[in-house]
């Protein structure tokens, strides 16, 4: 490995460390990303047998609580400590992504620019991915759900990485990012 990869790799290592601790800079983001990381497991448990959910949520509303340890179990007998585990890195990097995404934002809207193409991957990553496999199934696609190789693990794997590389890619949304992983050039020189 040679001393430009290093940094590229110390630099990317430098910007997710970044990026994964700013929501602890402040009670506000904390509280941010506590809420959204919590909505996350909810959403994601509870769309793993959405026939379960929608029957237990039209009897009574106030089953969420039972709901969510019962389809927790669920699925940890599905899946295993692997896919609990997933779905819980899952929900605490989609909390931390959403914060930094609305950071990223504010900030945006107050410089005056308008295009918000940095934090679409973000939104989306932890938007539309986050349901994972359980909206397969809420969809009516119950056959699909089953063709998913592991019980929809690669699909929560393949959501995780995304999350990773938009938060690899932001870094910690206070800062300007340009220039901060270290380019090269194709003659091999550090720019």
């Amino acid at each position: 490995m040679t001393r430009v990869d290093r940094r590229r790799i110390h630099g990317v290592a430098v910007a997710l460390r970044d990026a994964l601790v700013y929501p602890l800079t402040s009670d506000a983001r904390l509280l941010g990303a506590g809420v959204v990381t919590i909505g996350t497991y909810v959403l994601l448990v509870l769309s793993t047998y959405p026939q379960f959910t929608r029957q237990f949520l039209e009897r009574d509303l106030t089953d969420v609580t039972y709901g969510v340890s019962v389809l927790t179990r669920e699925v940890y007998l599905t899946s295993g400590w692997l896919g609990l585990s997933l779905v819980v890195l899952y929900a605490l990097l989609t909390g931390v992504a959403v914060t930094n995404a609305a950071a990223l934002l504010r900030r945006r809207r107050r410089s005056g620019a308008t295009g918000v193409a940095g934090i679409l991957p973000g939104v989306l990553a932890a938007g539309c991915a986050s349901c994972g496999a359980g909206v397969l199934g809420a969809l009516g696609f119950v056959g699909a759900m089953a063709a998913l190789p592991y019980d929809g693990t690669l699909l929560r794997v393949g959501g995780i990485v995304l999350l990773v590389g938009f938060l690899t890619r932001s870094g910690d949304p206070r800062t300007c990012s340009v220039g901060a992983i270290e380019r090269t050039e194709p003659d091999g020189s550090a720019t």
